[in-house]
């Protein structure tokens, strides 16, 4: 058993064509974007929060890992497509050679990211989940005629603008976004992402933060 970098899956073909296959499958059901660019702004975001805090290079790159990985369950379908992750991932990383403790933790994290089921079991799973479910962007709707938005592609086409902010001397994780209330009411972004901000409040938590959210310059959570 060694070491299994981010590099080495983040280059491997056989996983990249999982993800590619997984956001096929998604856009075929009318899902907004969850390509590559989505899984590599989590990686990144995952890794981003955890090294701030302090955690080990090992756990960080952990992290990443499970972040790049957490959607390839998608490529069988959107049901329980966390815990078919998991499954799939676990089967890749034994044959690569992964650690076992190491497997552990990248696969409970993405066994632990959809908000249907979903609770943070450890650092990384904490990170994935804030990555992820913040990860809210008008690039990500593909739907090319606004006029036939569905309220996911309509909460989405809104946000003209969204960071998430870190403050380690408060102690805080803040969502900032600004819509276009033209577009989507706030409350319709509720509506979409209510149990989403509720399970980010509950991964910051985890990680001893205290999560907020900003929309249009109000702290709504």
């Amino acid at each position: 058993m060694g070491t299994v970098t981010f590099e080495t899956i983040k280059n491997s073909p056989e996983i990249q064509a999982y993800i590619r296959q997984a956001d096929v499958t998604l856009e075929a059901l009318g899902y907004t974007e969850h390509s590559l660019a989505h899984v590599t702004k989590c990686a990144e975001v995952a890794s981003d929060i955890l090294q701030r805090l302090g955690y080990s290079h090992r756990e960080i790159e952990l992290s990443r890992i499970a972040a790049f990985m957490h959607d390839i369950g998608n490529m069988v379908n959107r049901v329980d497509h966390a815990q078919s992750g998991a499954v799939i991932a676990f089967q890749i990383l034994s044959r690569m050679g992964m650690d076992p403790e190491d497997i552990t933790v990248v696969v409970s994290s993405i066994g632990n990211h959809d908000e249907a089921s979903a609770i943070p079991v450890n650092a990384a799973s904490a990170a994935l989940i804030l990555a992820d479910k913040t990860d809210v962007r008008r690039s990500r709707v593909r739907n090319p005629d606004s006029s036939k938005f569905d309220i996911h592609d309509r909460v989405n086409y809104a946000v003209y603008d969204s960071s998430l902010d870190l403050d380690t001397e408060q102690k805080t994780i803040t969502l900032s976004l600004r819509i276009d209330t033209e577009i989507s009411a706030v409350m319709d972004y509720f509506e979409i992402f209510l149990n989403r901000m509720l399970l980010c409040r509950r991964a910051a938590d985890y990680l001893g933060l205290r999560f907020r959210l900003d929309i249009n310059d109000v702290i709504l959570l």
